[in-house]
């Protein structure tokens, strides 16, 4: 059991890793959506330099969690598919479309005119899919699914179309944005001094909003799912680590705002890890509330401990290769002479590449 345990916290550090990185190519996605005006083509340009080149490397990481998750909680994998499947197939949907979207409009060899369609789609995938993953993570938190002789009794809508797991929805794509609004503020060299002032204007109002989310999404724990708001504010760990979370949340606000942005890339980055890990504790060893704990999760001892000697040896090389295709492509941004590449002016092209 304590492998099955040591599992499970795996899957949620590769849940944190998907959330900090993968989470905020889709917030740029929202952004791209959101740029309005005469200098919406510079700025979908700018977000494209700053993060465009390592987007889908990011996706192993919710690879890892799907496939650590099937290999050594079956149960808990069959439930959460059976019982979850629509918000699931609704996410797996958006993030093929997403990824094809980019890629046609990028790319591709169309008319102006669907170029656009296309970067329409990619924007509006990037807003649905955040929104879907919360659906899904307030499902399995709901306490509204039933399970009986390892069936699913409950239907397919239970849990997650319940106000709390709406709320977690929102919460999860408004931490997204904030995340990408931060590090695009981080990201931008001192040529951009007026798009960065609007990410960092647009960061300190996405941080106070993610700030009101979270406390209506602990309003709607305590209402509908005591048991996971019981959690929530019981034992130090849970306390330590939501304390964590507003302390990071504290001085990502201060470094915005007295414009420290390296600093409020790692804050922010910091936060939003510590509202993951603080769901992981709520669920109090549960894998799908009030229905699946590890004990009857369908973990087989001769399974779990391979799989963590393995994934062990595998992240000796999947660690390091993550590290330097960040720093070949952060030094290309940059500018820098060595690398291959560097940052384009939007004026170059009048149909620039959508962020990730």
């Amino acid at each position: 059991m304590i492998a099955a345990e040591v599992l499970r916290w795996v899957i949620g550090m590769a849940l944190v890793a998907y959330v900090v990185t993968g989470g905020a190519d889709f917030g740029a996605g929202v952004w791209d959506l959101l740029a309005r005006g005469r200098g919406a083509e510079r700025e979908r340009a700018l977000i494209a330099d700053a993060i465009a080149p390592i987007w889908e490397a990011n996706h192993i990481w919710i690879i890892l969690v799907v496939v650590l998750a099937f290999t050594g909680f079956p149960v808990a994998f069959a439930v959460v598919a059976t019982a979850l499947h629509i918000p699931i197939a609704m996410a797996l949907v958006g993030i093929v479309l997403r990824g094809a979207a980019f890629t046609f409009r990028a790319y591709g060899l169309q008319r102006s005119d669907l170029r656009a369609r296309w970067g329409w789609v990619f924007a509006w995938s990037s807003l649905i899919t955040p929104v879907c993953l919360g659906l899904v993570v307030g499902g399995m938190s709901s306490g509204e699914i039933v399970v009986e002789d390892g069936a699913v009794r409950s239907g397919y809508v239970a849990g997650w179309t319940s106000a709390f797991a709406i709320g977690v929805g929102v919460f999860t794509l408004l931490c997204m944005v904030m995340l990408a609004a931060v590090y695009l503020a981080a990201d931008l060299d001192d040529g951009d001094d007026e798009l960065r002032e609007a990410y960092r204007g647009r960061a300190i109002v996405c941080e106070l909003l993610t700030g009101v989310a979270a406390a209506g999404v602990a309003g709607l724990a305590a209402w509908q799912v005591p048991t996971l708001w019981t959690n929530l504010v019981r034992g130090g760990t849970a306390l330590l680590v939501h304390g964590g979370a507003f302390t990071a949340a504290s001085l990502t606000l201060w470094a915005l705002v007295t414009r420290r942005f390296a600093v409020a890339r790692w804050t922010a980055a910091a936060q939003v890890a510590a509202v993951v890990i603080g769901w992981g504790v709520a669920m109090d060893g549960a894998l799908v509330l009030g229905a699946v704990d590890l004990g009857n999760a369908g973990v087989v001892a001769e399974v779990v401990a391979p799989v963590l000697w393995t994934l062990a040896a595998g992240g000796l090389l999947l660690g390091p290769a993550m590290w330097w295709l960040m720093r070949v492509f952060k030094l290309q941004q940059n500018g820098d002479p060595a690398s291959a590449g560097g940052r384009r002016d939007a004026s170059e092209t009048a149909e620039p590449p959508d962020p990730a």
